[in-house]
C-alpha cells in the first residue's frame, strides 16, 4: 500500500474515532490533511471576529513549506495515535 492509500485510509479513520480529540489536535488534523492535500496555505488570512478560522488558517500556514509526502505522513502517524488513545 502506498502513502497516499495510508492517507486515505487514515482520514476515514480519522471520522470513526469514538472520543472527540483534543482542539490542538483537531488542529493539528487539519493542518496536516489540507498541506498533505493542497500544499501550501493560499488566500489571505481571515479577519474579524471568525477565530475558529483564524485558528485553522494559522495551524495550516504553520505548515508552510512542509511536503505533501511529509504531512500525509504525519498525518498517518497522527490518526494512529489517535486511534490508540481514542479508540
Amino acid at each position: 500500500m502506498g502513502l497516499t492509500d495510508d492517507f486515505n485510509l487514515a482520514v476515514s479513520q480519522s471520522k470513526e474515532l469514538t472520543k472527540r480529540p483534543s482542539n490542538e489536535e483537531l488542529l493539528e488534523l487539519y493542518a496536516l490533511f489540507k498541506q498533505g492535500s493542497e500544499g501550501d496555505v493560499t488566500g489571505d488570512r481571515p479577519g474579524g471576529f471568525d477565530f475558529k478560522a483564524i485558528a485553522k488558517y494559522d495551524a495550516w500556514a504553520g505548515k508552510k513549506g512542509m511536503t505533501n509526502d511529509d504531512a500525509m505522513q504525519k498525518y498517518v502517524d497522527l490518526v494512529a495515535r489517535l486511534k490508540e488513545q481514542y479508540s
